[in-house]
């Protein structure tokens, strides 16, 4: 394989209200803590069973930071694409740490808000805001629908 590549796709609930931050030059960083959850039936017991996996999410992409600051509280249910990244750090210990996260850079990410209208939600239901697609749109209609303009070309067949 030529490269690789480092996408992760999320699709969850908020289990804290977004915590917003302020780099020293004034750039807005979002964290946000996602649950995923997965249901199964035990097929010895036939009970129902469930598992939970916590997610670090942070928001580096000042458009993104706004809409998450703006819109999502505990509970919201969000769509988010973003990459894997490890940090390292020191405890007051002295102890170096590791914490992985998902991140959604300046030129790259989506996040989509998926709570019903009225709920806080932007006019328009389901919002997509991403940054860096190939398209470069910045706010999208749900399930990506093209313009109008990009109707008027010519089908080859």
């Amino acid at each position: 394989m030529a490269g690789s590549i480092n996408k992760v796709i999320l699709v969850g609930n908020l289990g804290a209200d977004p915590k917003v931050s302020n780099t020293q030059s004034g750039t807005k960083i979002v964290n946000l803590n996602v649950a995923t959850s997965d249901t199964w039936r035990d097929k010895l017991s036939g009970e129902r069973r469930d598992r939970t996996e916590w997610h670090r999410v942070v928001i580096f992409n000042p458009q993104l930071a706004d809409v998450a600051e703006k819109y999502l509280h505990k509970g919201s249910k969000v769509y988010l694409e973003g990459q894997l990244q490890t940090r390292k750090w020191e405890d007051p210990n002295g102890q170096e740490r590791y914490t992985t996260e998902v991140v959604l850079q300046n030129f790259s990410g989506n996040l989509v808000l998926l709570d019903a209208k009225g709920d806080g939600v932007p006019a328009g239901g389901n919002d997509v805001f991403s940054t860096g697609s190939s398209s470069g749109w910045d706010s999208a209609p749900a399930g990506g629908a093209a313009p109008a303009a990009d109707l008027d070309d010519d089908i080859p067949f």
